[in-house]
């Protein structure tokens, strides 16, 4: 679907008449800044370093943190779902799941101990929001996560539905070692780089920062206001 654009040329030439000049239709090019200091923030910093300075804000974000490796990953998902009070869980339609060896848990194991999954299935529609909204828990797993800031990236499809990580009343965010980046910088580097190279763009790229935090004007602190009360992040070191 080819959109219209109305009145651009008069719009643009009206704000060039302001300035004083003509309206530039060539010649325009991306200035270069002489100063780029957002490429400082742990530039150095490699990938351990980047742990754990996500450890570290994860402290100040009201989100627990666990490290694990890919053949402990089942038995630490399961701990934090316990602890976070079982199901409902509510998953995307991924195929990473299974390559996280996850399957099992989701498949059998849960199934047997009356911990019911339900998997995004975009053909339901409605019903999968229905059901985001009354599962306990949701996990998704995180794209490019930012160190600096304790932020997962999420990105949304038709597999991977956005109100799985904010309906439910607990988030659980797996997070590949290898997806871990200094900060909001790189994140829109690589968005860029997928877009530049002819990737299709996420229909929405969520920026999830633990829990739901909301203040008022007292800066009275509420959690879970607008989206999950509690939130965890799993980072598999192997991954």
């Amino acid at each position: 679907m080819n959109g219209t654009i109305q009145n651009r040329d008069a719009f643009l030439s009206k704000i060039a008449g302001r300035l004083g000049r003509e309206k530039r239709v060539t010649g325009v090019e991306r200035p270069k800044w002489s100063f780029n200091p957002q490429d400082a923030v742990l530039k150095e910093a490699d990938a351990d370093e980047l742990l754990e300075a996500l450890k570290t804000q994860c402290t100040k974000i009201h989100t627990d943190l666990v490290v694990t490796n890919a053949d402990n990953l089942t038995e630490t998902l399961k701990e934090i779902v316990a602890q976070y009070g079982g199901g409902p869980v509510v998953t995307w339609k991924d195929d990473r799941y299974r390559q996280f060896g996850l399957t099992p848990l989701f498949k059998e194991i849960w199934p047997k101990e009356k911990v019911e999954v339900y998997e995004w299935d975009f053909s339901e529609e409605r019903r999968n929001i229905d059901y985001a909204e009354h599962a306990n828990i949701g996990i998704t797993v995180s794209e490019i996560t930012l160190a600096e800031s304790g932020t997962a990236v999420l990105f949304s499809s038709k597999d991977h539905g956005r109100t799985v990580s904010f309906l439910p009343a607990a988030s659980i965010i797996l997070i590949p070692k290898s997806t871990l980046v200094p900060r909001m910088t790189q994140a829109a580097r690589i968005i860029r780089e997928r877009v530049n190279s002819g990737q299709l763009a996420p229909s929405c790229i969520n920026f999830i920062t633990g829990p739901s935090n909301s203040a008022d004007i007292e800066m009275n602190l509420v959690v879970g206001v607008h989206g999950p009360v509690k939130a965890a992040y799993i980072v598999i070191e192997d991954l």
